[in-house]
C-alpha cells in the first residue's frame, strides 16, 4: 500500500532521516512514536507530498486514498457541520453515516447545522475527524487524534477505529490509545524507522531486548576493533608482519560499524520541594451557581476537598470540568453560594493556556530561577530538559516561546515551588511520553492535594485515588481509583438496564398440549411432565431472583440515603466540636460503605444470572 524506501531528509541543518525505510500494508494499525522534534510530523508531510525527501522515494499504490488529520489546526469552512462531515453533495447513506459518527463524537443534533467557522478549535477538529471517518480513506494518517477528545468520546473513537476497514498510521503520546489500537509500533530512532510488532507495551519490552542485543554486539565489535588496531600498531613497521598488518587495515576499512545504543533522555532524579501542610478541609463549595449567559453550568453545587486527596474530574467535554477548576481556584466570581478555602491553603492553578504569570523579558532559565525557593542552575537545567527545554533552549527568551512551550515552562515553575493545592487542567498536553513520565515522578511523592482534569488514561491511572464524574451540572463521586470508577459506572449502567428489563418482563404463554394416543404414550407423558416441572422450577427460580433483586434495590437505596446523611454530618463544621461524635460518624460511614459494596456485588451477581 505504502512504501518508504531509503529516504533521507534534513531540515534547518539537522538530519531527521537517513536511509530510512518502511512498508505499510492494508489493514495495518501502526503507532508512530519518538521524542518531540524527531520528525514525526515531517514524515507525514513527506507522505502527503507536501514536502520532498532529499534522497530516496515514497510510493503509494495506485488508487489508494489517503486521509489526514493534523494535530492542531484544520481548515475552516463556510459550510455546516453536516455538510463538512457528509459532503455537500452527499446522498442519504452518507448523511446517515455522518449522523452516527457525529453522535459518537458527542455532537448534539442541534449542532449538525451550525456553521463550522463558529466552532471552537477542538470541536472544529472533531468535525474534520468525522469527515475522515465518513469518507473511510484507505490509509488514515492521524496526528495526535486524541488531543481534543474527552474520555467518553475517546472510548467511542477507539472502538470505531478497531473496526475501521483501512490502514491506520497514527502519531500519539497516549500509550493507552496505542495499546488498544495498534498492532505495530514504528519508532524514529538513529534517523531510521524501526518497526516493532505488537502494541506499545510490547514495544517497550522488545526495544529493551533489542538495545541489549545491540549493546552486546557493539561491545564485541569494539573489542575486535581494539584487537585489530593493536595488531596494526605493533606490527606495521615489521617487514615480516607488514602484509598481515595491511590486511587488518583493509579489514577495519571494510567493517560496517555498529552504533552504540542511543539511550533515552536521562531520568531526572530531583527531590521536588514539599508544600506547607494545610488543614484537613482544603476547600468547600456550598450552594454555588455558575452560568454563562443563559447556559447554567452549576446550580446549588456542593463539594468538599480534603487534604491529601488526588481527584480526577471526568465527563464529556462541556460538562463543566474546567469551570469547576476555575471556581475552586477563585478565578470566576460566583453568581451565588460560597467558596471557602481551608486553613493555611495555598493554591496553584495550571490552566491549559497559562502564560500570563510568565515574565516575557527573561530567558527560560532565568524565569525558572526567579521562584521564591530557587534551585541550582544544573538542577534547573536537568528539570527543564525533562520537559523538552534542552541544550541552548534554556537561553531562549520567554517572549519567543510557542503556547505549548509557555505552558510547559509554567508547569516546571509550579513543580519547583508548589502550593499545597494543585488544580491542573490537562497538564500533559504538549508533553511527549518521557516528559509525562517525568511529571508523574514529580507528582508521585507530592504531599499536597490535587484536583485535575486529563484525558490521558495512563496519567490518570498513575495519580488519581478518587474520581468525580461531572455531567449536566451534577457531580457523582467515586471513592476509588480510575479502575474502581470504571467498574462501578459499568455496574450502574448494567443495573439500570436489568431493572428496565425486569420491569418489562412478560410471563411466558402456557404451552398448548395435544392429546396423544398409541404406542409410547406413557413415555411421552412422562417426558412432558418432566419438561413441565423443569419449566415450573425455572419460573420459581426466576421469581425468587426477581424478588431478591428488588430487595437488594431497596437495601441499596436505604444504604445510599444513609451514606448521604452521614456524609452531610461530616461536612457540618459543628460535628467536629465533639471529637467523639466525629469519630462515631466516621465509623458508621465506613460500615455503611462496606455494606453498600457487598450489596452492590450481590446485586450484580444476582441480576446477571441467566
Amino acid at each position: 500500500m505504502l512504501t518508504i524506501s531509503r529516504v533521507s531528509k534534513s531540515f534547518a541543518g539537522r538530519t531527521l532521516f537517513e536511509d530510512a525505510s518502511l512498508q505499510v500494508n492494508s489493514g495495518d494499525r501502526i503507532g508512530l512514536i519518538g521524542p518531540n522534534g524527531a520528525g514525526k510530523t515531517t514524515l507525514f508531510s513527506l507522505l502527503l507530498k507536501l514536502d520532498e525527501p532529499d534522497e530516496g522515494s515514497i510510493s503509494l499504490q495506485r488508487g489508494v486514498r489517503c486521509g489526514y488529520l493534523p494535530q492542531e489546526t484544520a481548515a475552516s469552512t463556510d459550510g455546516t457541520v453536516m455538510e463538512l462531515a457528509a459532503g455537500e453533495d452527499a446522498d442519504g447513506r452518507a448523511e446517515a453515516a455522518a449522523k452516527r459518527i457525529l453522535a459518537g463524537l458527542a455532537f448534539r443534533e442541534q449542532d449538525y447545522f451550525r456553521p463550522v467557522n463558529e466552532l471552537s478549535g477542538g470541536w472544529m477538529m472533531r468535525a474534520h475527524l468525522a469527515r475522515l471517518l465518513v469518507e473511510q480513506p484507505d490509509l488514515l494518517l492521524l496526528d495526535e487524534p486524541t488531543n481534543h477528545l474527552d474520555l467518553e468520546t475517546l472510548g467511542w473513537f477507539q472502538n470505531h477505529l478497531l473496526g475501521y476497514p483501512g490502514a491506520i498510521l497514527t502519531i500519539s503520546h497516549d500509550r493507552e490509545f496505542l495499546n488498544i489500537l495498534c498492532r505495530g509500533i514504528v519508532e524514529i530512532r538513529h534517523r531510521k524507522l524501526l518497526r516493532y510488532h505488537g502494541n506499545y507495551d510490547a514495544f517497550v519490552e522488545l526495544k529493551k531486548a533489542r538495545e541489549e542485543q545491540q549493546l552486546s554486539a557493539y561491545r564485541n565489535q569494539q573489542k575486535e576493533i581494539e584487537h585489530l588496531q593493536d595488531f596494526i600498531t605493533r606490527f606495521r613497521a615489521k617487514a615480516s608482519k607488514a602484509a598481515q598488518a595491511q590486511d587488518r587495515v583493509k579489514q577495519l576499512a571494510r567493517m560496517e560499524r555498529i552504533e552504540a545504543p542511543e539511550s533515552d533522555e536521562p531520568t531526572v532524579h530531583f527531590k521536588f520541594p514539599q508544600p506547607v501542610r494545610s488543614g484537613q478541609r482544603v476547600m468547600s463549595l456550598e450552594g454555588v451557581r455558575q452560568a454563562y449567559g443563559d447556559h447554567v453550568v452549576y446550580e446549588n453545587l456542593h463539594i468538599r476537598v480534603e487534604r491529601g486527596q488526588r481527584i480526577v474530574l471526568v465527563g464529556p467535554n462541556g460538562a463543566g470540568k474546567s469551570t469547576l477548576l476555575k471556581i475552586l481556584a477563585g478565578d470566576l466570581p460566583l453568581e451565588a453560594g460560597e467558596r471557602t478555602p481551608g486553613h493555611n491553603v495555598s493554591i496553584g492553578y495550571f490552566a491549559q493556556h497559562r502564560s500570563d504569570a510568565l515574565d516575557l523579558k527573561k530567558t527560560v532559565l532565568a524565569e525558572v530561577q526567579s521562584i521564591s525557593r530557587p534551585v541550582p542552575e544544573q538542577a534547573a537545567r536537568n528539570i527543564l530538559g525533562a520537559f523538552l527545554f534542552r541544550g541552548e533552549d534554556v537561553f531562549k527568551s520567554v517572549s519567543v516561546l510557542s503556547g505549548g512551550e509557555k505552558s510547559r515552562l509554567a508547569l516546571v515553575k509550579l513543580l519547583l515551588d508548589p502550593p499545597n493545592l494543585l488544580l491542573l487542567d490537562e497538564p500533559t498536553t504538549h508533553l511527549d511520553m518521557p516528559s509525562i513520565d517525568a511529571l508523574i515522578r514529580a507528582l508521585a511523592p507530592y504531599e499536597g492535594t490535587i484536583v485535575f482534569v486529563s484525558h490521558d488514561v495512563h496519567f490518570i491511572r498513575a495519580l488519581a485515588t478518587s474520581v468525580i464524574h461531572v455531567q449536566r451540572g451534577h457531580l457523582t463521586p467515586y471513592a476509588g481509583d480510575y479502575t474502581y470508577y470504571l467498574d462501578k459506572s459499568r455496574a450502574s449502567g448494567a443495573r439500570a438496564g436489568t431493572i428496565a428489563s425486569l420491569g418489562n418482563h412478560q410471563p411466558e404463554a402456557a404451552p398448548v398440549e395435544r392429546v396423544a394416543s398409541g404406542p409410547g404414550m406413557k413415555e411421552v407423558r412422562a417426558q412432558r411432565r418432566a419438561e413441565s416441572e423443569a419449566r415450573q422450577a425455572a419460573n420459581r427460580e426466576r421469581r425468587e431472583r426477581e424478588k431478591r433483586v428488588a430487595e437488594l434495590e431497596a437495601e441499596i437505596a436505604t444504604l445510599e440515603a444513609r451514606q448521604l446523611e452521614l456524609t452531610e454530618k461530616l461536612e457540618n463544621p459543628g460535628t467536629y466540636d465533639n471529637p467523639s461524635l466525629a469519630m462515631e460518624v466516621n465509623r458508621q460511614l465506613a460500615g455503611v460503605a462496606d455494606a453498600l459494596e457487598k450489596a452492590n456485588a450481590e446485586w450484580l451477581a444476582t441480576a446477571e444470572t441467566e
